[in-house]
């Protein structure tokens, strides 16, 4: 699990505290482990991870050490808001714009689950989109069924489109709550660009617990004299490790010429398999920075002066289960984005651009280059020792990552070199070459050709299954954790 339990070692956790933190001592951080915690208990915990960790620490006022002169000061702040998901979305720096991806949960057993690639699922991977001519109201679209679950053993495919739930329109204000329950019935529609017509056809879903491999496809298309990997990635979970090492393999053994990597729908994830994924494309010279680390200041000039080794990613010869490594040592990859690209798999770009050509193809990526760990109320914000009392947990942004060029802050997100939108008219299946995204980059990889932009849907998605799963967006760089010996 990704949590701050091996962040440090004894020496330098003591030291850091000790030396570079106030250590606050606020009767209201006390417990009693026998009875459930106070909102004041997680207020009080969610003020000392945030004073401590928090990125953006230096731009809100209320997190400065030394900003409560008292306990009673601090309490009359506690004491302003009535929940601890108030309180804490206060001490945000510019939510939804500068910070649109720090989050505190109720449930943190959930969030672990989440992070292992665990859900409750029917199966249905979809978007939301605004109506073009009612924006209030909204239709969902299937992006891809997951293998093994309700949705494709009903038959259900990519490209459906459904715009009410248990015979309720879906709107801007009700689509979470309607798609929320573990049973439901999609009623699905017909759309010709303009208007969303009811097609009288509906289906009964039930999710149930699935572990989802993050491999959708994994293929070789032979066109001419090239042999191309084409490779779906979903999220970046490190248990997979193995299995995307393998896919490598058949890569090699196929002697491909190109590799197209789909992460349209990638939200992110493990720093490690990034990093993995990555030496696989290109190399594994581990003395080339694949990327770096920042912390806000206080713990950026405690790594630099005790562990400057913390703040370097480079590429890696082995997996995270230590075998050899496949690489393919390119000089060019695609790489097919689209507004749901976040974190990892910007990492992934960013951190290649500096070595190979990077054509990335599609729709600018989500601008989220920052990283987080999982604090845990307990006195180093492990996993051991968290207070009894409750199961909240913070994921804050802690550190940004930066390529071997410096570049990082882009919140607009990765800009395409070649622009395609994918048309809710006409999505195509995943995989097969006239998929639109991925025959622009066969077309590009054949002739060098752009395609034209065509018809372009300019619908706004709104949300969509990836974008409300816990882990959308999240980052987290493991080695920087889990080594004990620095």
């Amino acid at each position: 699990m990704f949590i701050m339990t091996k962040f440090l070692n004894k020496y330098a956790l003591r030291l850091l505290l000790l030396a570079l933190f106030p250590v606050l001592t606020f009767s209201c951080f006390d417990d009693n482990d026998d009875e459930l915690a106070t909102g004041d208990v997680i207020k009080s915990f969610i003020y000392r991870g945030m004073n401590e960790l928090y990125l953006y620490k230096a731009d809100v006022p209320e997190l400065a050490d030394g900003f409560y002169a008292s306990d009673d000061e601090l309490q009359a702040a506690f004491n302003q808001f009535d929940t601890p998901e108030e309180y804490f979305n206060s001490l945000l720096f510019q939510p939804g714009q500068v910070d649109r991806f720090s989050f505190l949960v109720d449930n943190y057993i959930a969030l672990e689950q989440a992070f292992q690639g665990v859900s409750t699922t029917n199966g249905v991977e979809f978007g939301l989109v605004r109506y073009p001519n009612a924006p209030t109201q909204v239709f969902g679209y299937i992006r891809y069924i997951l293998p093994g679950t309700d949705a494709e053993a009903q038959g259900l495919m990519r490209g459906m489109i459904f715009n009410t739930v248990d015979g309720v329109q879906l709107d801007e204000n009700n689509f979470s709550s309607l798609l929320a329950p573990d049973t439901y019935t999609l009623g699905f529609a017909d759309f010709d660009g303009t208007n969303v017509t009811p097609n009288g056809q509906s289906t009964t879903l039930t999710k149930q617990p699935y572990t989802e491999n993050p491999i959708l496809i994994a293929d070789v298309i032979n066109q001419g004299a090239n042999r191309i990997g084409y490779l779906m990635y979903n999220s970046f979970v490190s248990n997979f490790d193995g299995a995307l090492n393998d896919v490598f393999a058949d890569f090699q053994a196929a002697n491909i010429t190109h590799l197209v990597l789909d992460l349209r729908y990638n939200g992110g994830g493990s720093v490690s398999s990034a990093v993995q994924l990555s030496s696989s494309v290109y190399g594994t010279n581990t003395t080339e920075i694949f990327s770096t680390l920042e912390f806000n200041e206080e713990y950026q000039m405690f790594f630099e002066e005790n562990d400057p080794d913390r703040l370097v990613n480079t590429f890696v010869g082995v997996t995270t289960d230590g075998d050899l490594l496949t690489r393919l040592n390119l000089d060019k990859v695609f790489v097919l984005t689209s507004g749901r690209t976040a974190s990892a798999s910007e990492l992934v770009i960013n951190g290649l651009t500096p070595y190979i050509d990077v054509v990335q193809i599609g729709t600018a990526s989500t601008g989220k280059f920052q990283g987080s760990f999982t604090l845990y109320d307990s006195a180093n914000f492990g996993r051991e020792g968290a207070n009894p009392s409750h199961t909240y947990a913070l994921q804050p942004l802690v550190f940004r990552t930066l390529n071997a060029n410096g570049n990082t802050d882009f919140p607009g997100g990765l800009i395409p070199d070649i622009e395609l939108a994918e048309d809710f008219t006409n999505l195509g299946q995943l995989g097969d070459v006239n998929e639109p995204l991925l025959a622009a980059a066969l077309d590009n990889i054949m002739n060098g050709g752009v395609p034209p932009s065509g018809r372009r849907m300019e619908l706004e998605t709104i949300s969509g299954s990836t974008e409300m799963k816990p882990t959308y967006g999240i980052m987290v760089d493991e080695d920087v954790i889990l080594r004990e010996d620095r």
